[in-house]
């Protein structure tokens, strides 16, 4: 067999944008976005919620140029939201902040969305870490997308980093998906069995007018409608840039190790939707500290059980992507909490939601070097 392809990477992050006096979401994200545009041009753009700003990666060819570009996409977003007084965070939801205050962006995109969708798409105020994994041949990429299916409530659950919701604890590591699950093609993927299958689905949706492009197919995964990869895009917007790369990492070496598979003739078994929806679920809930189904042997497992077994899976392609070091911060992850449970601690010592957003500003730029 010959070496793995480079599974090129593109990162996108959205961040909240915060007052320091009141830490309550503030709507001032044009200044920023204006401001960056001069440096990042279109790295940076507009969200729906004017409190959002979204960040995107030049293509990477490795983990480490993925870490170079995200720290200093976080570094220029922070200085820039300082000059105007103004802090940054990452969270998959801001803890009690009500989307009913919040200004939409003016923008006819985001005017046709909310015009059909009402408040659906209003009440969605919400921040996720979306990863692409570049992949050439879309008939390879199908396949892989859907067997992939299978590993994406076990990365979901490290990034849990959404526990409370407008002022309230959910009583969910992750309730951000709760918020976007009111939206239509949202969610786990369908299973297709080619891409002509695929293609047929699209089309079938836009000359209904279900969708104006395929853009608005919103699932967890899936293979992106304009450039050559799969995208993932479950996770939670993370605290740090060590949990984001540790992410990163793990999803290019689950594609590669199924990848690999691929060139061997075999390939990981596909499980019903129906079976994984039933981990996702859990991981949302519970995050790392819960159970999920082992499928293959039938029963409840620890979920830290479940994430070891899964490391051994991708072991023999790590060295070769060269990010064992990127992926070993997934024991950290296990051992220390995720941002859920570090939120949730702050609250507990404190009882103050004030503290966790001050928390939530405070790790923004924790893993980065001046």
């Amino acid at each position: 067999m010959g070496k793995l392809p480079n599974f090129t990477l593109g990162v996108e992050e959205e961040y909240q944008i915060i007052d320091p006096e009141t830490r309550d979401l503030r709507s001032h994200m044009s200044k920023i976005v204006d401001g960056a545009k001069i440096f990042l041009k279109e790295q940076v753009k507009a969200e729906m919620h004017q409190s959002v700003v979204e960040v995107g990666t030049n293509i990477c060819k490795t983990v480490q140029d993925a870490r170079q570009e995200v720290a200093y996409l976080r570094n220029r977003i922070h200085h820039l939201a300082a000059e105007q007084g103004l802090l940054v965070g990452a969270a998959g939801t801001h803890p009690f902040s009500r989307w009913i205050d919040q200004a939409i962006t003016d923008d006819p995109r985001y005017h046709t969305i909310i015009n059909e969708l009402q408040d659906t798409a209003r009440g969605n105020l919400i921040f996720g870490l979306h990863v692409h994994v570049g992949i050439d041949n879309r008939e390879v990429a199908m396949q892989l997308m859907n067997q992939a299916c299978y590993f994406l409530p076990h990365i979901y659950a490290l990034s849990t980093n959404s526990p409370f919701w407008e002022g309230r604890n959910t009583g969910f590591k992750a309730f951000r998906a709760k918020v976007f699950a009111k939206f239509p093609r949202t969610g786990l993927p369908e299973y297709f069995d080619s891409v002509q299958a695929y293609d047929n689905y699209l089309e079938t949706l836009v000359k209904t007018n279900c969708i104006d492009n395929p853009k608005k197919i919103w699932w967890d995964l899936r293979m992106h409608p304009f450039f050559p990869t799969i995208e993932f895009r479950i996770c939670d917007m993370c605290l740090t840039v060590d949990e984001t790369i540790c992410i990163v990492a793990l999803i290019q070496a689950v594609v590669a190790k199924l990848y690999k598979l691929h060139l061997q003739n075999t390939s990981f078994n596909i499980y019903r939707i129906a079976l994984i929806r039933e981990n996702k679920f859990r991981a949302a809930r519970y995050g790392t500290e819960g159970q999920m189904i082992d499928f293959g042997r039938k029963k409840e497992v620890p979920y830290k059980e479940l994430m070891h077994e899964l490391l051994d899976f991708i072991d023999d392609v790590v060295d070769e992507l060269g990010s064992r070091k990127e992926i070993d911060y997934v024991r950290t992850i296990l051992r220390e909490g995720t941002g859920a449970d570090k939120q949730l601690a702050v609250f507990q010592e404190t009882g103050s939601l004030n503290s966790v957003v001050d928390f939530i500003t405070d790790s923004f730029l924790k893993d980065i070097k001046e």
